[in-house]
């Protein structure tokens, strides 16, 4: 058609609006159809492709799709570089057989701080269940709970996303990444340089925590407050927790390296 248009005169643009009127999204893209119509004008009369370098599709065998299927098996990080120094194969091949073979998609990987050992996990499990427990019985009330954490803040990325990502299977859900909203009673800034030991955390932060709580509730009652921050050094030192002891402050256990409980 590109062919028999272009003889008659007909431009490149005015052909591409005849075929996008009448195939859509399947009709060729505007600069394929120039490609094309500049051939015809300079004589060409095949109209079929160029001969390309490259393996043909046979190579799809059970045998190359297996292998593909191993490597990503032993290293889901793995790369299409990866794959192709290991299996000599095309990367146009690589990809028909992770996505319309093995039915695979790359996507990236949930960021965790630690691997729990068994006994770990078990004392996870322990203290969510009776943190729980507290709730269900009307103990404990989420409205009284103050989280703490720290966080540290770039000026500029650190690596790359992609670096972060793994094939997963079709019927795989894709990893989640959770922005929380937060209410935050004290921000408190570190300067550069200083460090954070436990006789800075409870003047900079828990002091500046309890006297924001008394002035919200006007009140110098803080029994009813359950405070939750993990278990850094500054966090579960002796005189933090007395002092917090002190305040009234009931101290929430948290499970080691779990750093979702405490956002």
């Amino acid at each position: 058609y590109i062919k028999i248009r272009t003889g008659l005169g007909i431009n490149a643009k005015t052909i591409c609006e005849e075929l996008t009127e009448t195939f859509g999204s399947d009709a060729p893209a505007y600069s394929t159809l120039k490609k094309w119509a500049q051939r015809f004008r300079e004589g060409r009369e095949d109209v079929r492709d160029d001969p390309r370098s490259g393996r043909p599709v046979s190579v799809l065998t059970d045998d190359n799709i297996e292998r593909v299927r191993q490597i990503i098996e032993d290293d889901p990080h793995s790369t299409y570089d990866d794959i192709m120094a290991e299996t000599s194969l095309s990367y146009g091949t690589i990809e028909r057989i992770i996505h319309d073979c093995l039915k695979m998609r790359k996507v990236t990987s949930c960021y965790v701080v630690h691997q729990l050992n068994d006994e770990q996990k078990q004392a996870r499990l322990r203290i969510c269940r009776q943190n729980l427990e507290k709730f269900r019985n009307g103990t404990w009330q989420l409205c009284d709970i103050i989280t703490g954490d720290e966080t540290l803040i770039y000026h500029r990325q650190i690596g790359r996303k992609s670096n972060n990502a793994t094939w997963i299977s079709e019927n795989e859900p894709p990893r989640t990444i959770v922005r929380r909203n937060s209410d935050p009673v004290l921000i408190h800034k570190v300067d550069k340089g200083k460090t954070v030991d436990h006789n800075y955390y409870i003047e900079n932060c828990l002091k500046p925590i309890i006297n924001e709580i008394r002035k919200q509730e006007k009140s110098a009652r803080t029994q009813c407050i359950k405070l939750l921050h993990d278990n850094s050094r500054p966090h579960t030192h002796r005189d933090a927790v007395n002092y917090l002891t002190e305040e009234g402050i009931e101290i929430m256990p948290h499970p080691p390296f779990s750093p979702d409980l405490a956002p």
